[in-house]
């Protein structure tokens, strides 16, 4: 029944009959990201998934990007908000007393972890991880800073915790530097519109 449910679920979320406002955007502004080979691991996320071995599995192949109704945009849009309503923005240092310590937020955290909690959040309503990427950019300042980009059949979107409104990449501010691999959580990949990594990395 569990799994009947969850099907009906993933069916409402990623088949739709006719463009949303969102998705019309989307077609007017441009394309999903252009990505090139495998890249760099963000250190924090290497730490992360040392400690989280089930979360940074390869799913086995690549996936087309689905297609999102505007129910999905719905849960998508609820997400994006309750999150950043709800997780008090806090730097690493001052929470762990360290740089680049990626986890879940409780009431408090940085960029990456809304990202994480969104991540999961989503996955739980249905949503692939292929299509839920923890995404490296940079800010007009030069300062670097984590979204969550969502694939889908109309172009790539941004969950951001500097924003309540989910936008189409294009239309953000940002450098977009790298994210994760669609085919392996615990793989990354450049994006081949992007510049020098402004966090933390592991060797390649």
């Amino acid at each position: 029944m569990r799994r009947v449910f969850l099907n009906g679920m993933l069916a409402a979320i990623v088949v739709a009959a006719s463009p949303t406002p969102i998705v019309m955007a989307a077609q007017q502004a441009g394309s999903a990201m252009q990505v090139g080979g495998v890249t760099s691991q963000p250190i924090g996320h290497y730490e992360f998934c040392k400690r989280n071995r089930h979360e940074c599995r390869g799913t086995g192949k690549t996936t087309a990007a689905p297609r999102v109704t505007e129910f999905g945009w719905s849960v998508v849009k609820e997400v994006n908000e309750t999150v950043n309503l709800s997780v008090l923005p806090m730097t690493d240092y001052e929470i762990h007393g360290r740089e680049e310590f990626w986890s879940y937020p409780d009431v408090v955290g940085d960029c990456e972890d809304y990202v994480l909690l969104k991540r999961a959040m989503l996955v739980e309503r249905g949503f692939s991880v292929s299509d839920l990427l923890i995404t490296v950019v940079r800010k007009p300042n030069g300062e670097g800073h984590a979204v969550l980009t969502l694939r889908t059949a109309d172009g790539d979107f941004v969950l951001d915790n500097l924003s309540d409104s989910v936008r189409v990449w294009t239309e953000t501010p940002y450098t977009y530097l790298k994210r994760q691999a669609s085919f392996h959580a615990g793989r990354w990949v450049d994006i081949e519109n992007g510049d020098d990594l402004m966090v933390g990395s592991i060797p390649d």
